[in-house]
């Protein structure tokens, strides 16, 4: 895809052989990276973290289902979790519910719920560029979405086909956008320096 921001770092991975069989290990927590929709899909990636390695292990989206599905979806996996980061506008509450979208997950069990930092889009693509070269892509469950990845590329004028600054809504947005929150949020959980703002609730549920 013309002008795509990770096109070339996607096919490098996968010449250097890191689009392949990654296993999930039990001896590291996972973290997940949400995009949530509300109209449209919510994407999450699974990943590791095995040294300086960033290993994206599994990937899931859905449409048209309740933050319930998404709950009973990761409480089905085997992972242990390290915890959960979601976007920061997920602290906004619904004018029918008074809820927030991050407090039904926290309700529904959700643990360690991190809303990764409001950024501008330019440096979240800036971040995701350092970060797919530590990356290890599970091919069976996320060579699809990585691929997807890969294709998010700028919008273009309607006349003359002109790159904007902003990347195209369209089927790549969301494991695009779910990354970009990946790579803002991660490294600063893990023990970089950096801003980040960790929700803390009280410790029920399962997941």
């Amino acid at each position: 895809m013309v002008g795509a921001y990770y096109g070339a770092l996607m096919r490098q991975a996968e010449a250097d052989g890191r689009i392949a069989g990654v296993p999930y290990d039990p001896a590291a927590l996972v973290w997940t990276a949400w995009d949530l929709g509300i109209r449209d899909a919510t994407a999450i990636w699974f990943a590791q973290i095995v040294g300086r390695e960033i290993r994206i292990i599994d990937y899931y989206e859905a449409s048209g289902v309740d933050l319930g599905h998404y709950a009973r979806e990761l409480t089905a996996k085997p992972y242990a979790y390290a915890g959960h980061i979601v976007p920061h506008d997920a602290q906004a509450k619904e004018l029918g519910t008074g809820k927030s979208r991050l407090e039904v997950l926290a309700g529904l069990g959700l643990k360690g719920i991190t809303l990764a930092p409001i950024h501008r889009v330019e440096d979240g693509i800036n971040a995701v560029r350092v970060v797919i070269p530590r990356c290890w892509f599970e091919a069976r469950n996320a060579r699809a979405a990585s691929m997807r990845c890969g294709s998010t590329a700028p919008s273009t004028t309607t006349k003359h086909a002109i790159l904007r600054p902003h990347p195209v809504h369209d089927w790549c947005s969301h494991p695009a956008d779910a990354f970009r929150y990946l790579a803002m949020t991660l490294d600063r959980q893990t023990g970089t320096t950096g801003f980040h703002r960790r929700i803390d609730y009280p410790q029920h549920g399962w997941v």
